[in-house]
């Protein structure tokens, strides 16, 4: 039998089995933040602040104006943008004006953004004014259906003073020039109405975002969230998080209207940032700090311990390598970080010992969850209480959310308790499918017991108290710092060298960011390409955390029987290679 919600005797106090109400649009959301709290401060972004009126006025403005540009309802708009303040105004005005989100990685080169500009079919994008992320949108847009192209400056968004003054000691990034037929943020929001266009939304149909994920194959993929999958999940983790005790000793759900402050440090165009950071905290009416490079400062991170202690933040959502660095900064003891209450780990295992050390230092509650692009992102969580989190495992399953282990070869047959297995998920948050790809999503669902349930592609089993435990990720998944590297993205620009006859990627331990990319090649007879020639060739085309840091050079890859290069083999020899 699947696991169900409140199967557990571990099952957090008060928290409800199913939520509902969440058929709805999901910028809603923001309407009402504004309603209730119009005065509230929703983004923090040095020192410059934006109530959730303005940023209402200008979601409102920015609908206004893709509907005067002819942007249809179901139509998709890019944004090509950092953790920034104008992120969340974009992201809602795309939305009112009743088209799709395409969010994109701003590390992206100018083939990789092209590539998900083409794939998605989008007509807008909203682009930084920035010395590298300008000139590569000019780049991508070239050849795709992008008709209408936005600069965002940062100097909009700051305090008048500091404006002034970055603009006079030219310190305010931008880019060296641009192109005439673009249109400038400011002057887009000045000349449009703060009136969005009347578009009927359906929530449980219509997507509100296109999320480019590497999926179960590896292959990158544009999951389709729609509205409700995104609001259930707010409103699913909003329960669970009533398990932390409030002052008082009262067991609620989140408070709203400014009590929480989020560290805005994920990033917002990845469905962990998107939803658990910049829209959970639109839902509570909470601050949000726009961190858009997290390892500022010297040393590194330094700029997240000053933002905690400043702005007083109360929810840190991050990966385990950014709590580790915090933890073990030079400097942290120098900083109240007595503020943090709530702090979720995602997106790769979190150590024991680096979840006691950030808690010594912090005083916060530190717990494991886990989800996927496909799944808006939250399936299951560790309740939030320390005497009933627990570490190794990442958890219960979410109100109205079940977990079944099902066998590796048909995803069809249901596992008994403490077996391992594929995990498959079934709830409301789970995608509609994959972006114009019929055949990729049929392969992922099955029919178990006459619910839909999605194959995760990741390997676990449920214990006898019902705690889910990943053992194994997708085998060939590469985590860098948090984000995902998948080794066909790398493995099909090393096949686009000249003297390179095949290639395999896989991922090796990293002290700094937990994996590294390292390739292995084999070149065609004669060639005499060296390391360095490798990687720069990459350099030029992938994005920093996809960029293999080192190459191994041999005579004939590992391969099956009917040819398929092996990257097991080349995992378990680098092991073996490294073992003491």
């Amino acid at each position: 039998m699947p696991l169900k919600p409140g199967e557990s005797a571990s099952w957090p106090e008060g928290v409800p089995h199913s939520v509902s109400g969440y058929e709805k649009p999901l910028h809603v959301l923001l309407d009402a933040a504004a309603e209730e709290f119009p005065e509230q401060t929703f983004t923090i972004f040095n020192d410059g602040r934006r109530s959730y009126s303005q940023v209402k006025d200008a979601a409102d403005r920015v609908a206004d104006f893709l509907r005067r540009r002819g942007i249809k309802p179901g139509e998709r708009v890019a944004l090509f943008l950092p953790n920034v303040p104008h992120f969340p105004e974009v992201f809602f005005g795309t939305l009112k004006a009743g088209a799709v989100c395409v969010t994109c990685n701003p590390l992206y080169t100018p083939a990789e953004l092209r590539q998900q500009l083409l794939d998605s079919g989008a007509s807008a994008i909203f682009c930084l004014d920035h010395p590298q992320l300008y000139p590569t949108t000019v780049e991508a847009q070239k050849g795709t259906e992008v008709n209408t192209v936005v600069i965002c400056s940062v100097k909009s968004h700051l305090p008048k003073l500091k404006a002034c003054i970055g603009g006079l000691l030219k310190k305010i990034p931008k880019a060296d020039g641009h192109e005439p037929d673009h249109f400038h943020y400011e002057e887009v929001l000045a000349e449009s109405r703060p009136e969005p266009p009347d578009v009927a939304v359906r929530p449980g149909r219509d997507p509100a975002v296109i999320m480019y994920t590497g999926g179960t194959t590896g292959t990158p993929k544009g999951a389709c969230l729609t509205h409700a999958n995104i609001v259930f999940d707010l409103l699913a983790m909003r329960e669970w998080a009533r398990a932390v005790q409030e002052p008082g000793g009262q067991s609620e759900p989140l408070r709203r209207g400014g009590y929480h402050c989020f560290l805005g440090v994920l990033p917002w165009y990845h469905s962990f940032g998107m939803t658990v950071v910049m829209l959970l905290s639109c839902h509570l009416a909470a601050k949000l700090v726009c961190i858009p490079d997290p390892k500022a400062g010297i040393p590194p991170y330094t700029g997240l311990l000053m933002s905690i202690k400043k702005h007083r933040c109360t929810i840190l959502a991050a990966v385990p390598t950014l709590f580790a660095a915090l933890a073990n900064h030079a400097f942290v003891d120098r900083f109240d970080l007595s503020s943090l209450q709530i702090c979720g780990s995602g997106g790769a295992p979190l150590p024991l010992e680096v979840a006691r050390r950030f808690e010594e230092k912090t005083g916060a509650v530190l717990f494991e969850a886990y989800g996927l692009s496909e799944s808006a992102p939250v399936i299951t969580a560790n309740p939030m209480s320390p005497e009933k989190r627990r570490f190794g495992t990442v958890g219960l399953p979410l109100p109205n959310t079940e977990i079944v282990i099902v066998d590796l070869e048909s995803g069809q047959s249901e596992l008994p308790r403490g077996v391992d297995g594929e995990i498959a998920v079934s709830g409301p948050q789970v995608m509609d499918g994959y972006w114009n790809k019929p055949e990729e999503s049929a392969e992922v669902f099955r029919t178990i017991e006459g619910r839909r349930f999605f194959l995760t592609g990741d390997i676990g089993h449920i214990d006898p108290d019902g705690f889910l435990t990943i053992t194994d990720r997708k085998k060939d998944l590469i985590l860098v710092g948090g984000f995902n590297c998948y080794p066909r993205e790398v493995e099909e620009v090393l096949y686009e060298h000249p003297t390179i006859a095949a290639a395999a990627v896989i991922g090796v331990p990293d002290e700094k960011s937990g994996e590294a990319v390292k390739a292995f090649v084999e070149l065609l007879p004669g060639a005499d390409t060296g390391e360095e020639e490798v990687l720069a060739f990459c350099r030029e085309r992938l994005a920093g955390y996809k960029r293999p840091r080192s190459v191994e050079f041999r005579s004939q890859l590992p391969t099956s029987a009917v040819g398929k290069v092996l990257r097991r083999v080349l995992r378990e020899e680098e092991l073996e290679r490294k073992s003491p």
